[in-house]
């Protein structure tokens, strides 16, 4: 078993991918796969008569898939399909097919140093663009071939979880990281060598790939949850740590092993384990207790279903929370699996349908006075606070997709004053109580997403580690906000700085 190995295209759960332009596209992949000049073909269907979607969906996880489910085997076959392919105009597909044909020679006659490395590098290159049923087709001839790649196991998780099937996905996932917990991720000698710590079974973790780009970062990805307390000992020479298992309840069952690797550890720790700890839902109101101009509704965490309906009632009574009630379980973000519940008996439905734990809240209508709900998110870096994005919805539950931002201009006009100046467009006041609120939440890189109420308070939804910060693609619709996410990786710059190298 490998723990440590360097790729340059392995990541760790959550994907945050974005669309990019054609010439995005094939800059992307040029970069993984130097050889390929053009886009992939946009139906995947017919990329082969071995259909990549078909691959992905059908296979057993074995990495011994029949003919049916997997690519051919044959070198003669792909040499065929890379004939029809170039005939196609698809010259991307007709080198990779030649890459697998030069592949399974190599592996068919024995020939010393055979590997798939090449054609790894091809399903990555495929995966880092978007074109997932191909990455997969790819990936599972790498495993066929060569069942103890990690980064393909890896890979192939998150494009079977991206298609449902969650099984097999867990399987190949748990497969990789019982092959590799360390994926090193740069080897420029003038990096900062950065080890981030990461939850490898759980979308928990912080969305660092704009805080930590791989121009001046070397990412020494650890997949602590899989590993032994001795593996600790035998990482790659860091700089620093940043600890990117920012969801509170994914850290819960972690926190002795966090707390062993921190006792341990001789280089500075930012977002140390303790801190996130504190920002579980149900604590933020006893967080920020205190603090003029804050409010957080009342929360609960339920650990289980209650037993009874006067059990439930007696919960929320306890905690202060009054109808509607927002549920939603544990560990989840985005609004995934939130219900807005107007009655004893709706939330009572919902819980017992739930398994594990979940959380209640009172929801408080936020409507401004023209109607429209707002949700501004703030970015602390070293407790400093950046607007990050301001989202205007006709509906409660607000997300930046779903609010049409892009297509009604004066959102994104009130949205681009609150970036520019957010002491002009929400004033001193609401400003200060912000500033305070970074105070206490004291992580080294956090945000909280709030609203601001007609009295002029801070209504905070959730104040945590989680937050996304991303740039926008340069030629889109929102590309006017990259200077001010520019802004927040800077001052995340300045902060690592000031922890030398050794």
């Amino acid at each position: 078993m490998s723990l440590v190995a360097t790729h340059a295209g392995c990541k760790l759960n959550r994907m945050h991918a974005h669309y990019a332009s054609s010439a995005q596209r094939r800059a992307a992949l040029h970069h993984y796969v130097p050889t390929m000049k053009q886009t992939p073909p946009n139906n995947e269907a017919d990329y082969d008569t071995h259909a990549p979607n078909a691959s992905v969906q059908r296979g057993s996880g074995s990495g011994n898939d029949s003919d049916n489910d997997s690519a051919p085997l044959d070198p003669s076959r792909h040499r065929t399909l890379a004939e029809a392919r170039r005939a196609d105009g698809d010259e991307l597909g007709a080198i990779a097919h030649l890459i697998a044909a030069h592949t399974l020679d190599a592996y068919a006659t024995g020939e010393p140093g055979a590997s798939t490395s090449n054609l790894c590098d091809v399903a990555t290159g495929y995966f880092m663009t978007g074109d997932h049923m191909i990455a997969g087709y790819w990936y599972r001839l790498v495993l066929t071939l060569d069942p103890h790649v990690a980064v393909a196991c890896q890979n192939l998780a998150a494009v079977l979880a991206g298609t449902g099937h969650t099984a097999e996905a867990t399987a190949y996932r748990d497969r990789a990281y019982r092959i590799q917990r360390v994926f090193v991720e740069g080897t420029g000698a003038q990096q900062r060598r950065v080890l981030i710590l990461c939850a490898a079974h759980t979308s928990g973790n912080v969305p660092f790939d704009a805080l930590l780009p791989g121009t001046t970062c070397c990412r020494i990805k650890y997949a602590i949850d899989y590993a032994a307390d001795e593996e600790d000992q035998q990482l790659p020479a860091y700089d620093l740590v940043f600890n990117a298992i920012g969801d509170a309840d994914v850290a819960a069952p972690l926190a002795g092993r966090l707390a062993h690797f921190v006792s341990h550890c001789a280089r500075p720790v930012l977002n140390p384990p303790a801190a996130v700890a504190r920002t579980q839902r149900h604590r933020t109101a006893s967080l920020f207790a205190g603090l003029p101009d804050v409010q957080v509704a009342p929360c609960v965490q339920s650990e289980a279903a209650p037993v009874s309906r006067a059990a439930l009632d007696a919960l929320l009574a306890e905690a202060g929370i009054d109808f509607p009630v927002l549920a939603r379980p544990a560990a989840t973000h985005g609004g995934e699996g939130l219900t807005l519940c107007e009655s004893l008996t709706t939330l009572e439905a919902w819980r017992s349908a739930q398994v594990g734990v979940s959380y209640l809240a009172t929801f408080r209508d936020y409507r401004s006075a023209d109607g429209f709900y707002r949700k501004y998110r703030v970015i602390f870096v070293d407790r400093e606070p950046f607007p990050y994005h301001l989202a205007i919805s006709p509906h409660w539950m607000v997300h930046y997709y779903s609010a049409e931002m892009e297509h009604q201009p004066w959102k994104l006009e009130e949205e681009r004053r609150f970036l520019d100046n957010p002491h002009t467009a929400l004033g001193e006041r609401v400003m200060h109580a912000i500033t305070a609120i970074g105070r206490r939440l004291d992580l080294d890189y956090g945000g909280i997403d709030f609203t601001v109420l007609p009295g002029g308070q801070v209504l905070v939804f959730e104040a945590n580690a989680t937050m996304l910060a991303h740039f926008e693609r340069e030629t889109g619709t929102l590309a006017h906000k990259n200077p001010y996410v520019q802004r927040i990786v800077d001052a995340f710059e300045r902060m690592m700085s000031r922890h030398p190298a050794t």
